[in-house]
């Protein structure tokens, strides 16, 4: 689906997160940016209808990846929207226009790491435990939500008026856990979360980690590894050992809460409800203690401004005297003045460093990093009323004053006297501001706010380096899950090939199975029909066979009898009496009728038996015929089965080695895909490490020239101090030649003292040339001596960033080739786990052939014996039934097996003749 372009709220669920469509700058007044980040700006702003002060973050959604900034902006909405809790920093609204959201929020004084910057050194063990047991607390609703921070740090944590912790800084956040992403600033992120690209997922447990990294900043001042590249310091996270507390007087308690928060394995790190029982957070006290930390910090930081501008207005006051009387050179108070200034610079360089390392290392949680939107300090009221006030009450020369009108415009003057004095604004501008306006506080300096806006300014390069190795690795992760997506569908779609392809081998097999079966059958039928009619034929033929010979026995025995009944009349004498003779006659009629009845009543009883004897042989031949077929279509149909197993199983097999070679060829390519990811991921980091490097030497040789030039200013003390002795020996050289004179002069005759005078003034001159050319030996060997101690110290010092940074590239070449080992054991171990799995597959495929050809020679011989132990049951039944009706079965049986017929017709026809000639013979035995 399409993301909606940016900006556009037709989306029913971005329109649910009630945008407002009224003008923010309407609404929003005495707007100060108060701080700066990738994102956009942070402001300071008053809310005209309600009279609540706010702070507003203001994100641009155009220009490049538009979409990608709208959607990070959605999220945030959408995240802080959810959220409700006493410490998360609350959500006002947010506001459109001119493709900038204006995101509206809870204000806050500053950030924890605002106080460690303005104090210069650690928190107390008790102001760290007040501060991570409610930012613990935030973090257990956030976990019980089932959201991820994703960027805990000291920045991220701020402070209200009241004390209040808050946590901030969303940008980073996940909606979702576990999760995948690799989001968070570098230095505090969790190991899981560096490796989860590669590895798996992660949970609530790695805001417990960034929390122990937290008090360790809060404690030392700046986080483990803050020193290396950001690279490297993955890498070394990801690697070793977590890191621990240093040296310091912090108690056990402290040490094992650090402890349990830094566990390598998430699960051994206790989740954030259970680390809030842990008896480092018990009994931290009301909030009083951070609310004395906040006053003492604010407290610090107006003397810190105070004395920023003393020194500012004395360097200002002393360049200018210095322009108009160059000729009488520095004073011992410009010396003071410029010492102080310059060491003044070099502290607030080296503190301000963590704050703009931080800006610069952040990440976000898609492509920009985020800084929290209350993290930075306050600028003060840039207003003319104020200005005023101050030229009023501080009026410089004229020709200091036109001096800072040359080079200091109006604006940058009147926001700098509204940051020095931010809380005592001029009665001008309160009687033009509204009651409630004028609460602007902060706990940051106005000088740690001007670094972030110049360190934001410098660190462009650095925070795009971040973001390009993010996206790539975005980017990487997006192109496996796109392959092993699209793996997946081709592997789903081959099985589905596979499938329907076995399914129409198996329905074809079926279908021709179904119409042999029907084949078959009809077969079967067929030959019982035909059996049938044979049969029918046979007793008809048989019948008409019989017919005709009892008609012919029949008229042979009306012959014979008339033959009998003439040849009786014969032999009857003709003198036997005619009653004598009627009655033999009558006698011996009905003794041959009697005769000829038993002759027929034979003949049917042969007839009978030799119709019962053929239909008997018939039917035991057909019967055997039959379960000759049934064996003949039993033979067939398993033969078939036989066929159809077998190409099933070459179908299997065939299946199984496409099926492996598209696993081995996808698992080729996952696999060359995430060398190249690797290899590219490897020489960009590479490439960052060279480019950090780089700047670090040119940060170093920037230094050094800054120092060469710093230099002579800094010398300008002891070569006053040098040509003040020299002015003295001077002086006394000269006391001391005036008094040898006048003493000389007094005890010389007055024609000698010309040339003990010219004498004197050459002696003179020549001590005065010594005690110069000491004054420039002097000079020469101050200067040599300061520049071979800059020389040696600025070259041991370059030795040893040198080797520093030698180090680092070496660890991170060392922690890529072990990256680079693992990644290649972890693909043989997925092409052995491919092998067995194959192995395995192939062997359950065999086994399962080997099952079917088992079962069905198992059903082949089961079918066959219940075909012959049903035939036999059939033969016994109908030899049973043959010796019931008084016949043979052996006889039927023998005279079945002896009867071979090419023809029914022709069997028929020799079953007629036969049965005409015994019938014949009979007939003749008979008479005889």
């Amino acid at each position: 689906m399409p993301q909606p372009k940016a900006g556009s709220l037709k989306d029913p669920d971005i329109a649910g997160l009630f945008f407002f469509n009224d003008d923010p700058e309407k609404i929003f007044v005495d707007l100060r940016e108060i701080g700066h980040g990738s994102f956009g700006a942070v402001y300071f702003a008053r809310n005209i209808v309600n009279k609540e002060i706010v702070a507003i973050k203001k994100m641009s959604y155009n220009g490049k990846q538009a979409n990608e900034k709208w959607q990070d902006i959605i999220k945030e909405v959408k995240f802080l929207r959810q959220l409700k809790h006493r410490h998360v920093i609350d959500y006002k609204g947010c506001y459109l226009r001119e493709h900038t959201a204006w995101l509206v929020m809870e204000y806050c004084l500053g950030s924890a790491s605002d106080i460690v910057e303005v104090h210069k050194k650690p928190l107390k063990e008790i102001e760290i435990a007040a501060i991570c047991h409610d930012a613990l607390e935030g973090l257990a609703y956030l976990h019980t939500q089932g959201k991820i921070h994703r960027d805990i740090k000291a920045g991220n944590i701020l402070l209200t008026e009241n004390g209040t912790v808050k946590l901030a800084d969303f940008g980073s956040a996940s909606l979702i856990s576990p999760a995948n992403s690799f989001v968070g600033t570098p230095y505090w992120m969790a190991p899981e979360v560096i490796l989860a690209m590669d590895e798996g997922q992660y949970d609530g447990k790695s805001d417990v980690w960034s929390m122990g990294i937290t008090c360790i900043e809060l404690a030392e001042r700046k986080p483990p590894l803050f020193n290396m590249n950001a690279m490297s310091a993955l890498y070394h996270i990801a690697q070793n050992d977590p890191p621990t507390l240093a040296g310091g007087e912090w108690s056990d308690s402290f040490r094992h809460f650090v402890d349990s928060c830094l566990a390598k394995l998430p699960c051994d790190r206790p989740s954030s409800s259970d680390i809030l029982k842990h008896h480092f957070l018990e009994g931290t006290g009301p909030s009083s203690v951070i609310i004395d930390l906040i006053q003492r910090t604010k407290d610090a930081v107006r003397e810190l401004d105070n004395l920023q501008y003393r020194r500012m207005k004395k360097i200002l006051m002393v360049d200018v005297i210095e322009g108009e009387n160059s000729s009488n050179g520095p004073t011992s108070d410009d010396f003071t003045t410029d010492d102080s200034s310059q060491d003044d610079d070099n502290i607030d360089s080296s503190t301000s460093k963590s704050s703009s390392m931080t800006s610069q290392h952040s990440m976000p949680s898609s492509n920009l990093s985020s800084k929290s939107s209350s993290q930075s300090s306050l600028q003060g009221i840039s207003t003319d009323d104020s200005a005023s006030t101050f030229h009023r009450e501080h009026s410089p020369p004229p020709t200091l004053q036109s001096y800072i009108l040359q080079d200091w415009s109006l604006p940058q003057r009147s926001s700098y006297y509204s940051n020095v004095h931010p809380n005592k604004p001029s009665n001008s501008s309160i009687n033009r501001m509204e009651a409630g306006a004028n609460n602007f506080a902060t706990i940051r300096t106005t000088h740690l706010v001007t670094k972030q806006m110049k360190d934001h300014e410098h660190a462009n390069d650095m925070k795009e380096q971040f973001t390009g190795y993010k996206r790539m690795r975005k980017t990487h992760q997006k192109q496996l899950q796109q392959n092993e997506t699209k793996f997946q569908t081709e592997m789903e779609e081959h099985k589905q090939r596979l499938d329907k392809e076995y399914d129409n081998l198996r329905q074809k097999f079926l279908v021709e199975m179904e119409k042999i079966r029907k084949m078959q059958s009809s077969d079967q039928e067929k030959m019982t029909r035909n059996n049938l009619g044979l049969e029918k034929k046979l007793i008809k033929q048989i019948s008409t066979s019989h017919d005709t010979e009892k008609k012919t026995f029949s008229t042979m025995q009306k012959k014979e009898y008339k033959v009998n009944k003439e040849q009786m009349k014969k032999e009857i004498d003709g003198s036997t009496p005619k009653k004598e003779r009627d009655d033999m006659v009558r006698t011996h009629k009905d003794r041959l009728l009697q005769r000829q009845k038993e002759a027929e009543g034979g003949l049917e009883k042969r007839h009978k038996d030799s119709m019962e004897f053929e239909i008997r042989k018939f039917r035991r031949r057909k019967l055997v015929q039959y379960h000759q077929k049934e064996e003949e279509h039993l033979a067939e149909e398993l033969s078939k089965r036989q066929a159809q197993l077998e190409m099933e199983h070459a179908m299997l097999l065939r299946h199984h080695s496409g099926t492996q070679d598209l696993e081995y060829r996808q698992l080729q390519t996952l696999q060359k895909l995430r060398d190249d990811h690797l290899k590219k991921q490897h020489l960009t980091e590479h490439d960052n490490q060279r480019e950090y490097n780089a700047l670090e030497e040119q940060n170093l040789r920037k230094k050094h020239l800054l120092e060469h030039k710093q230099q002579p200013r800094s010398l300008k003390q002891k070569e006053v101090l040098i040509r003040k002795q020299f002015h003295e020996a001077v002086q006394t050289q000269r006391r001391q030649y005036k008094a040898l004179k006048e003493h000389i002069l007094q005890n010389t005759p007055k024609n000698e003292q010309k040339a003990v005078v010219k004498k004197l003034k050459e002696e003179q001159v020549r001590k005065l040339n010594i005690l110069g050319e000491q004054y420039e030996a002097s000079i020469a060997e101050m200067l040599q001596q300061q520049n071979m101690r800059l020389d040696d110290s600025q070259e041991m010092e370059a030795q040893q960033l040198k080797q520093r940074l030698q180090q680092e590239l070496e660890l991170l070449m060392a922690y890529q080739s072990k990256i680079k080992m693992q990644t290649e054991a972890q693909h043989q171990r997925e092409r052995r786990q491919l092998e067995e799995r194959v192995s395995l597959r192939r062997a359950l495929l065999e086994q399962k052939m080997d099952d079917e050809r088992s079962k069905l020679i198992a059903e082949r011989k089961d079918k066959i014996h219940s075909s012959k132990t049903r035939q036999e049951r059939d033969l016994e039944d109908f030899d049973h039934e043959t010796s019931d009706m008084g016949m043979s079965p052996v006889e039927v049986a023998q005279a079945s097996l002896d009867a071979t017929y090419n023809d029914d017709v022709s069997s028929l026809r020799g079953s007629m003749i036969s049965l005409t000639a015994s019938s014949s013979s009979f007939s003749f035995s008979s008479q005889t």
